[in-house]
């Protein structure tokens, strides 16, 4: 069976033909051509336009455009531009839709079914500001279209949020609130960081649906994010007073006390979660995650973080949960239990590797080295061609001062990757630590091929060239470092030191030393490279008030000792410079220099 005519087709056929009588009253050329129309033409466009809604209909579109095309070489009124212009739509002929709904609009302004028309053409072809315009103009037409409000909603929804969220409030002002609006609104402004707004609009859904639990979850939500933890706090209590098994409400509530730093009490719901069978072994661990992580931070939460897992450890027999309890063992000097739960973590999942590098680089980026050296050290034993496991216990070797042992492992992670540029710095900052200078130099380089504009690489590598005495590239290097971070502390301050040790350039060492004091006045060394300067320029008073300085901030340390000998000396007090010398000598043995001048008893 045919599908039905559509009758407003009908309607905008017959009601063209009226309006294109109004308007060419005022035209000349198109009245004769109306004149010139006999009956019997108008009685076959009509039947051809009859024809196109019926091949319409059937969905033959491109029949139906061959009829009203007939239809409009006879009687070119706009209701029959305005079927072509959908068929063409229909057919996704943009180009063709836009031209012929344009040209609806143009021969009748006021049928707001030809601006509906042309505004889904423009957005088919995805020109929504054109779109838009249209809408307006139909809201224009009629203010109290809300089918056109809600469509223009839409489209400000991507681009002008805040216009769209105008829009809506403007429907809501015409049909009162309405659940679709009110939910798209609290989107817009969630999307928005506006949570404060986003909540209101939640909570006069909830007038409309007060029992809808999962309105009242989202509104706790949007009030947390508002940090409006009271009322956050009232909505899920109010939830839990309804529901007490809704777990997922009692992990809201977990996390707002978490979000006031109140983890001690969100420990007691996470408690109640976990003793629940029905929960899954992933939310446990993220529980327990979250514990061990701020536990790092903060130590009273360790005793927690080692309740929850033991707890889950009565469940199961899981790598995941002997690897945090074994890390937790470290964190409490149980060195044996640790390295039980290790093996455990290792028997279970001999495979995983992921487990190892999550928690030696958790440890690591928390500068608890020695912890990571002692996890990194296990997981080496089942991984020694990974990557990560060698660079993390490299890595943590070194920052333990420990440089022969991270010189094995950090070539190892260079073999690995020769592009990583971690790896190629640290091993190359290694090498330099152990005297090997010529191939540190070699494997910085590396790095900064890949990474030019690296202010730690070219820190380091310029404190190498300065140890060798290659004055030149030396100064090359530090001055392109300045260059891209001019208030750097530590690149000025080695650079400053380093001039001040060959006694050139005086004043701008003195210069780049305020900088880097500037930035930390309370760094020891800092504090004796401003000494240091001061003495090469001779203003001895003001180098000893620096160098002291350094010494009652830092501690004694065997080369800022030996500064203040030679400031001492400098003002006459040679004893006290021999004494200073001595204690200076007794840091540091290897000295030479340093024992000479207390066997001389003079620089």
């Amino acid at each position: 069976m045919l599908k039905y005519i559509p009758i407003v087709v009908l309607i905008l056929f017959f009601a063209g033909c009226t309006s294109q009588k109004e308007i060419t009253k005022t035209n000349s050329e198109a009245d004769h051509h109306e004149k010139k129309i006999t009956k019997s033409l108008k009685d076959d466009a009509l039947n051809h336009f009859i024809d196109g809604s019926i091949d319409e209909a059937k969905e033959d579109f491109a029949a139906a455009i061959l009829e009203y095309q007939d239809a409009l070489s006879i009687d070119p009124k706009p209701g029959i531009y305005y079927a072509l212009g959908k068929n063409y739509l229909y057919l996704n002929k943009l180009s063709l839709a836009l031209a012929n709904s344009k040209k609806a609009v143009e021969l009748d302004s006021s049928e707001i079914e030809y601006y509906n028309l042309l505004s889904d053409v423009y957005v088919a072809a995805n020109q929504f500001d054109s779109a838009a315009v249209v809408l307006n103009r139909i809201i224009s037409l009629d203010s109290s279209d809300v089918s056109s409000y809600y469509r223009l909603a839409r489209i400000y929804e991507n681009q002008k949020p805040l216009k769209a969220i105008e829009t809506y409030n403007k429907i809501t002002s015409i049909i009162g609130p309405d659940w679709s609006v009110l939910i798209h609104v609290a989107e817009l402004y969630a999307s928005l960081g506006d949570y404060k707004n986003a909540a209101a609009s939640i909570k006069t859904l909830i007038t409309l649906d007060p029992s809808n639990i999962n309105l009242e979850k989202l509104l706790s939500e949007y009030y947390l994010k508002a940090n409006m933890y009271d009322e956050a706090m009232k909505t899920v209590d109010d939830v839990i007073a309804s529901v007490p098994d809704d777990l997922d409400a009692r992990e809201r509530k977990a996390q707002i006390y978490i979000a006031m730093n109140k983890w001690k009490d969100a420990a007691s719901e996470y408690s109640f979660i976990l003793a629940q069978p029905k929960v899954s072994f992933d939310r446990k661990i993220r529980i327990g995650a979250s514990y061990f992580n701020r536990s790092l931070s903060d130590s009273t939460l360790l005793p927690i973080a080692k309740k929850i897992f033991q707890t889950i450890d009565k469940d199961t027999a899981n790598w995941q949960v002997k690897m945090y309890l074994g890390a937790i063992a470290i964190n409490e000097k149980q060195d044996s239990i640790a390295i039980n739960n290790f093996k455990e973590a290792t028997q279970l999942a001999n495979w995983n590797v992921e487990a190892w590098v999550r928690l030696g680089g958790l440890y690591f980026d928390n500068h608890k080295y020695n912890e990571a050296i002692k996890v990194m050290n296990e997981a080496i034993k089942s991984f020694p061609e990974d990557f990560r496991v060698n660079l993390i216990l490299g890595l943590a070797l070194s920052q333990s001062g420990k440089s022969s042992d991270a010189e094995t492992y950090l070539k190892k992670a260079v073999e690995l990757d020769s592009t990583d540029v971690n790896a190629l710095s640290a091993y190359g900052y290694t090498l330099s630590q152990l005297k090997q200078n010529d191939a540190a130099i070699i494997y910085l380089n590396k790095a900064l091929q890949i990474s030019p504009n690296d202010i730690n690489l070219l820190g380091t590598l310029g404190l190498i060239f300065d140890t060798e005495h290659k004055w030149k590239e030396c100064d090359s290097i530090y001055s392109k470092a300045l260059s891209l971070d001019s208030s750097n502390a530590l690149i000025n301050n080695n650079f400053a030191y380093s001039l001040s040790e060959r006694g050139i350039k005086l004043d701008e060492a003195l210069r780049m030393s305020e900088t880097a004091l500037k930035a930390e006045p309370e760094n020891s060394a800092y504090l004796d490279t401003m000494g240091w300067i001061y003495f090469k320029m001779g203003k001895y008073i003001e180098a000893e008030k620096y160098v002291q300085k350094a010494l009652a901030v830092g501690g004694d340390k065997s080369d800022e000792l030996e500064h203040l000998g030679d400031i001492e000396f400098k003002l006459g007090n040679k004893d006290k410079a021999k004494e200073t010398w001595q204690k200076a000598y007794d840091l540091d043995k290897s000295n030479l220099e340093l024992k000479s001048k207390i066997e001389k008893g003079e620089l």
